[in-house]
């Protein structure tokens, strides 16, 4: 896990997607322990299954005085994505990316995109996603990867830091619930096995 700077992080600008208020990343943390997903892009399919799947999540969040949060870097396909329904917490826009920069999600190549978006793991989830369906599109920024931020209360200590290496990547829910330390009885999705006749993506 790489070394991050919670001062600097937190005094980054966020966009309420509901208010349009503008607060501190830190306020996400101050009062409450806080999950933050960092998306892709909203049109992204395998970034709309998997906060599908840490949505599954949620009720235990709540109960436990946790806050989930989704963050994208861009306004294309934000109101798709909510009116999907695919995430149940607060929703936040990072339009200038300071907070993606400094927490190491970094932004793909063309060249080094195309062979990532055609990897397994992509091809896994987005056959998943599609078995449940759950679709996407290709617009908005295509290069930017995303992750994962957990912090405890009142930023004492981050609890889990986790980059995207391939659109694919995403934190299993049990590996959340372990760094949270709360259980759960949220069951994760089955990955079905990939061919070519299911992967098309």
């Amino acid at each position: 896990m790489a070394n991050i700077d919670l001062s600097q992080v937190g005094k980054h600008l966020l966009k309420n997607t509901d208010s349009g208020e503008e607060v501190e990343v830190q306020s996400l943390w101050r009062g409450q322990t806080a999950v933050l997903f960092f998306l892709r892009r909203f049109g992204c399919q395998v970034c709309r299954w998997t906060a599908a799947e840490i949505s599954k999540l949620e009720p235990d969040l709540r109960a436990n005085n946790i806050a989930l949060v989704g963050i994208g870097p861009e306004e294309t396909g934000l109101q798709e994505f909510r009116e999907g329904g695919f995430f149940k917490g607060a929703l936040y826009l990072d339009v200038n990316k300071k907070t993606y920069k400094d927490l190491g999600f970094k932004r793909y190549t063309a060249l080094s995109l195309v062979p990532a978006a055609l990897g397994k793991k992509v091809r896994d989830v987005s056959a998943k996603a599609s078995a449940q369906g759950i679709q996407g599109n290709f617009s908005g920024d295509l290069l930017q990867s995303g992750g994962m931020l957990i912090v405890a209360k009142g930023g004492e200590k981050v609890l889990l830091h986790f980059v995207q290496d391939s659109p694919g990547d995403f934190v299993p829910l049990e590996d959340v619930s372990k760094a949270l330390g709360v259980s759960t009885n949220a069951q994760k999705g089955q990955m079905p096995v990939c061919n070519d006749e299911v992967c098309t993506r």
